[in-house]
């Protein structure tokens, strides 16, 4: 459990995404994000598998699991995958979505300027999101046509919650005197630099994994008033507690705020209790209301 400060949000820009995702924890208690990743695998049975079955059920999640989560996120691909009917059930699932539930899209796009015009019209302005998630790997220049936007929210990818990010991730980089950088893993440097890249205050936040919960407690010393979403909990058998202590900006007005800016996202956690279930409606519920208690905010 996270203790929530009692300060007010309203240090916040006032109906941005930071804001609006303060008064949803505020309202929920808790700082759950309902993943969406509807694998037509793991259906229920009653739901086809193709599109359409896939993007009803992602539809009775949101229905049923979504009361209790603080902002949903869906994984695009799952729904891309069936072409322009996926797509149709991306934005039928998006039009679904309460008003006061952020919606994530879980895109993790990042390419050159022109192209990244493109990717923040479809995901901004066609379909709607509130965030979305990105890649660094290209450069600030890749996410400008995203950052500039004061109204949306950027989660940059930092410390990846799969088996093989540290790869990559754990490389360790030179020190650069220029930002007080010493010589440390490319997922901290990433930590140090994406902040400055934000055009305007209160528009990016990191993605660090529940499965690295030492990367995570770092990553924090270094962004202290970055908000955090945190994939990696439930199947992926993230830290938990690691998460709850070191999640929460500890700087900033974010800090402030009930739940610290933190997200903590669970998928097949919630989804997987309609499998086999007489209800998957109820069972939704359950373990949507399971997962809210534990990732609650202490008044």
């Amino acid at each position: 459990m996270i203790t929530a400060p009692h300060a007010s949000a309203a240090s916040l820009r006032p109906g941005g995404y930071l804001d609006r995702l303060a008064a949803r924890i505020g309202v929920t208690g808790t700082v759950l994000c309902l993943g969406i990743d509807p694998d037509p695998e793991m259906l229920p049975d009653g739901f086809t598998r193709d599109a359409a079955g896939v993007g009803r059920f992602a539809r009775l999640v949101l229905e049923a699991a979504g009361p209790h989560a603080a902002a949903v996120k869906v994984n695009v691909a799952f729904l891309e995958r069936w072409g322009s009917a996926g797509v149709a059930e991306l934005e039928a699932i998006r039009a679904a979505t309460p008003g006061d539930l952020p919606f994530i899209a879980d895109a993790k796009r990042g390419d050159i300027g022109s192209t990244a015009v493109q990717y923040a019209r479809a995901l901004f302005d066609t379909l709607g999101a509130d965030a979305v998630t990105l890649s660094p790997y290209l450069g600030a220049d890749t996410l400008a046509p995203f950052l500039e936007r004061d109204d949306r929210f950027c989660y940059v990818l930092c410390r990846t919650s799969n088996p093989g990010a540290a790869e990559l991730q754990g490389l360790e980089v030179a020190a650069d005197p220029s930002i007080g950088a010493p010589a440390e893993p490319l997922a901290s440097r990433v930590a140090r630099r994406a902040p400055r890249w934000a055009t305007h205050p209160g528009t990016l936040g990191l993605v660090v994994g529940a499965t690295a919960p030492e990367e995570l407690r770092d990553i924090r010393a270094i962004a202290p008033d970055v908000p955090f979403l945190v994939p990696g909990m439930g199947a992926q058998g993230g830290d938990q507690e690691a998460v709850l202590r070191h999640g929460p900006a500890t700087a900033g007005p974010v800090a402030t705020t009930a739940g610290g800016g933190l997200l903590v996202n669970v998928s097949r956690g919630i989804a997987g209790a309609a499998q086999g279930a007489a209800d998957p409606a109820v069972a939704l519920d359950a373990a949507a209301r399971q997962w809210s208690t534990r990732l609650g905010v202490l008044g």
